[in-house]
């Protein structure tokens, strides 16, 4: 009976040891999957702020701009307002794979930029290319910036290609502009800086 107790002990103690062993490896490998928090500082810090501005404006752009102008176009062969909008859509989603993160299941890029002419799905789009591209930069260590990659037959690096994004981006804001005004289309954020202005002081 001794002896059963002793082993009984015995096993206890030896639970109890592994227990303690593991949890705190569990812990830490629970920490480890936390999810990366945004930088608040360094060339990624500094992307995701001008990524947020540009997001901002081409959704609240997109938001401004009534649903039956979206199959709009200033001329044959040219984007219309939905497939501006598409074609931004598209590259956020996409360009994450330089970095070696790949787009959503189910995204293609071949077509995208007409596979919606709806103004809600547009925009929905709009807000998740933004959302992935953000995920993509705060997922990518600091120290990554500086690798260099293949891109058109030269090299770049991965602080060059987020540049390139924001000019992308920058483009073709420009462009969803243009698009507004010759449809007679105050972006919102003009239209509240032109109010502020007429406001007495």
């Amino acid at each position: 009976m001794k002896a059963v107790l002793c082993c009984a002990s015995r096993l206890v103690l030896l639970v109890g040891l592994t227990a303690a062993t593991i949890a705190p490896a569990v812990a830490q490998g629970a920490a480890s999957q936390q999810p990366a928090v945004a930088p608040t500082s360094g060339v990624r810090a500094e992307f995701l702020n001008e990524l947020k501005i540009q997001e901002d404006k081409f959704v609240s752009l997109a938001q401004a701009i009534p649903a039956d102008k979206y199959t709009w176009r200033p001329a044959e062969g040219v984007r219309s307002i939905s497939e501006v909008f598409l074609h931004v859509a598209a590259a956020n989603y996409n360009l994450p794979h330089v970095f070696g993160v790949n787009p959503p299941a189910g995204f293609k890029l071949q077509g995208f930029d007409k596979s919606t002419t709806d103004k809600a799905k547009v925009i929905q789009s709009l807000q998740g290319a933004f959302a992935h591209m953000r995920q993509a930069v705060i997922d990518m260590p600091e120290s990554a910036v500086e690798k260099q990659v293949d891109w058109f037959g030269a090299k770049n690096t991965y602080r060059g290609i987020l540049l390139f994004i924001l000019r992308h981006n920058a483009e073709h804001l420009g462009q969803a502009i243009a698009y507004a005004r010759m449809n007679g289309i105050v972006p919102p954020w003009t239209a509240e800086q032109e109010a502020q202005q007429k406001k007495p002081r």
